[in-house]
């Protein structure tokens, strides 16, 4: 796959992004490399990587919890601690191998430490080598609310070696099936088609076309003025909703894309009401989302929390909720407004 260029700094593909991070670390003068890991990324990711790894410096592992869960400021404070206790200076880099929580930490973490030292993305999940890794956001949660610290940082580098892919569960690989539906929808139906109908999939290419979608979009917007926002198409809802299940005791867990499948379906509702997007390709999104994440049981008592969440919404503009909502396929408007009635609907479109 070729190498694609966004603002500031290249994402490679497979074994030629080895190579240039190789080459990277020879022609510029870091004084220590530190990489930063989760449980799962040390046990299933590392060994691989390091062995491709060429380099004379000094590297220092750090590795933390994995789990949304632990994406917090208290675990960005234990990581500067412990760089700072290996005594990592201005000229240190930092490595990112792991999933969104890892990428999306660890650029916060080196943006913030010293006043920001560079680092290098290399994501393992479809999720993140779609979505998280690329388009310079870094940040971390503020208690079950996604994302509401944060800031705008480019690594040097992104390397998307899809090898990685072989270590996660079938889960973890729909999870990251989201983001690409909502790229195919927005901006090329084929990839939604494609996993839709289920014909010959090819995963390298699925991740090669989202990644050229993504930057085109964040190369005109870097810092969501504008059209970045279509990159929101699912999240406003899904967002609420995955933040939901992720404080309520008696709920499961669900996986971000999970969450941002459901945000599709009520958003393509919304965008039928306001928007008039045709009836049937809302079925069609439905029934494709049940197909292939199974229906997620919410029940009616569970709305009035995540109306509550949606108000924090990062999105939201003097308190009212935007959506990014479609006329067709491959067409869309920013900064919709809904009213609460149409959202309690959208919600109860998926539920019934």
């Amino acid at each position: 796959m070729n190498t694609i260029q966004a603002t500031t700094y290249p994402v490679h593909f497979s074994d030629k992004a080895y190579q240039e991070l190789n080459l990277y670390l020879k022609e510029n003068t870091y004084s220590s490399i530190f990489i930063l890991v989760d449980d799962n990324t040390f046990e299933c990711c590392y060994p691989k990587f390091i062995q491709r790894l060429e380099t004379d410096l000094k590297i220092e592992l750090i590795q933390i919890d994995p789990g949304e869960i632990h994406k917090n400021l208290d675990t960005c404070l234990g990581v500067w601690n412990v760089m700072t206790e290996l005594g990592a200076d201005r000229k240190s880099l930092l490595i990112t191998l792991g999933g969104g929580v890892i990428t999306d930490l660890g650029g916060f973490v080196a943006s913030t430490f010293k006043r920001g030292i560079d680092f290098i993305n290399i994501p393992t999940t479809l999720l993140s080598m779609v979505d998280a890794s690329v388009g310079g956001k870094t940040g971390v949660d503020l208690g079950v609310l996604k994302n509401q610290i944060g800031v705008f940082a480019n690594p040097q580098m992104v390397i998307v070696d899809p090898e990685y892919l072989h270590t996660l569960d079938p889960r973890e690989i729909r999870s990251g099936t989201a983001e690409i539906i909502k790229y195919g929808m927005t901006h090329d139906i084929r990839l939604f088609n494609q996993i839709k109908d289920n014909t010959e999939l090819n995963i390298v290419d699925l991740i090669h076309r989202s990644v050229e979608i993504k930057n085109e979009v964040v190369t005109e917007d870097p810092k969501e003025k504008g059209l970045r926002k279509v990159l929101n198409w699912g999240h406003t809802i899904g967002h609420a909703v995955e933040s939901y299940f992720l404080d309520a005791e008696h709920k499961e867990n669900l996986t971000h894309g999970e969450a941002i499948a459901i945000g599709m379906v009520c958003e393509a509702y919304l965008s039928s009401r306001i928007l008039n997007f045709p009836e049937e390709k809302i079925a069609e999104i439905k029934n494709a989302i049940v197909n292939i994440y199974g229906k997620i049981e919410i029940l009616p008592e569970d709305i009035n929390p995540i109306m509550a969440l949606l108000i924090h919404d990062k999105k939201n503009e003097a308190g009212i909720v935007k959506f990014v909502l479609l006329n067709d396929y491959e067409d869309f408007e920013l900064s919709c407004e809904a009213s609460e009635e149409l959202i309690r609907e959208s919600i109860n479109f998926y539920i019934n």
